[in-house]
């Protein structure tokens, strides 16, 4: 990847699959509707698309790394099948009142921490200020300031306050990429 390529970070829950509760089987893993278009549109854009996740239920002890990397491997195959190129899936495991051993714990790559976020950008050579990021929650936006991301949507859910930090509120990640595309950074 060319220095100072930028990257539409997506939230995985809530964004890219309904969100029914701690996911970790394929058979529960419902595709948000127009998912797999708006991502190779913002391909087309010239995002490189990130997911970054937390995974609490990994903390809780709900399922194991195992399950997760087994459903995260399953979806990566599904829209690779669809033409999109996920560069990277990044999750954080903790939780610091809910986890279990080492699971328990305080941790930057949970948001709203930017750790997963810096990750990408040193994996991959990454412009923050030039990349997105896509979230159902608040924290999903607080990382993204806290990492000096240069837009931030929040997918309009039960979460989004009416104070929200974010650059704009839409119903979908479709609706999220049209709106990138009228508000691109240059």
């Amino acid at each position: 990847m060319a220095a100072g390529a930028r990257a539409l970070f997506l939230d995985r829950d809530g964004v890219i699959n309904v969100d029914v509760g701690y996911i970790w089987r394929p058979e529960d893993f419902i595709f948000r509707d127009g998912v797999f278009e708006a991502c190779r549109q913002a391909r087309s854009l010239g995002y490189h698309l990130v997911v970054v996740t937390n995974q609490a239920g990994i903390g809780r002890g709900l399922y194991s790394e195992d399950d997760f990397q087994q459903l995260t491997e399953w979806m990566c195959a599904r829209f690779a099948e669809q033409g999109v190129d996920i560069a990277r899936v990044y999750h954080a495991p903790t939780h610091p009142e809910d986890g279990i051993g080492i699971y328990k714990r305080e941790s930057i790559d949970r948001k709203p921490g930017p750790g997963m976020l810096f990750k990408a950008r040193d994996a991959l050579g990454l412009d923050l200020a030039a990349s997105a990021l896509v979230g159902d929650r608040e924290s999903d936006i607080a990382a993204a300031i806290s990492a000096g991301v240069g837009q931030k949507l929040l997918v309009d859910s039960d979460e989004a306050p009416d104070d929200t930090k974010a650059d704009a509120i839409v119903d979908s990640l479709a609706e999220a990429v049209t709106w990138l595309a009228a508000n691109q950074i240059s």
